[in-house]
């Protein structure tokens, strides 16, 4: 996995590319509280180069989507496509993220 996060005024875009499984969810875990900690308002995940996600993945996405709006922000998803995107719908969270 290979992830890249810029700030462009409030807005910071994070884009994740490669797979996001339980090898790699850990590293992804110590942005996201990066993020949180720097009271970040709107978080936009880039996920169109994104190719696998299992549930550790799916757990960071959920951790930040919730931590984010606990802090009256808000996380929208970009780029949803192949095994990621069927497993949104699957989780049924297509209808919690703005996709």
């Amino acid at each position: 996995m290979k992830y890249n996060v810029e700030h462009t005024g409030d807005e910071t875009i994070l884009t994740i590319e490669g797979t996001l499984d339980v090898m790699t969810a850990p590293e992804l875990r110590t942005v996201v509280d990066q993020l949180v900690n720097e009271r970040r308002q709107s978080v936009t995940l880039e996920l169109s180069s994104l190719r696998l996600i299992d549930s550790s993945g799916v757990g960071v996405i959920v951790s930040l989507f919730k931590r984010i709006r606990a802090n009256g922000g808000q996380v929208k998803i970009v780029g949803l496509r192949d095994q990621p995107r069927a497993i949104f719908r699957l989780l049924r969270l297509d209808r919690v993220f703005p996709v």
